[in-house]
């Protein structure tokens, strides 16, 4: 899994990979409640608190993140959570995302 930090719809220049796994959100590190269908993605704490250690309003929190999955298929999302048992570049995304990008069965 590759994935590319998104800002202002400028692509900033990194490139990074990592795993990608799914889970159930709810009230998010950016004070935020998110939902299943939403493209919503929880970054790594790591990755998280390099933008600043504020958990409301952290600079992050919005930013779009292009991943894209072996095979190529990609999807947009929003940072709208940390996740604390991610390594530094995995991705932790809602269900409604990780489907567009591979079936439940592999995440």
């Amino acid at each position: 899994l590759a994935f590319i930090v998104l800002a202002n719809s400028a692509p900033v220049a990194l490139t990074h990979s990592g795993d990608l796994t799914f889970f159930p959100p709810g009230l998010g590190a950016c004070g935020k409640i998110n939902v299943a269908s939403d493209l919503m993605v929880a970054v790594s704490f790591k990755f998280f608190n390099s933008f600043g250690p504020q958990m409301n309003g952290n600079p992050v929190c919005g930013r779009k993140i292009k991943a894209t999955a072996p095979g190529g298929k990609t999807v947009t999302i929003s940072v709208e959570d940390k996740c604390t048992s991610c390594a530094q570049f995995d991705l932790d995304m809602s269900p409604a995302a990780f489907h567009q990008l591979a079936n439940e069965s592999v995440g």
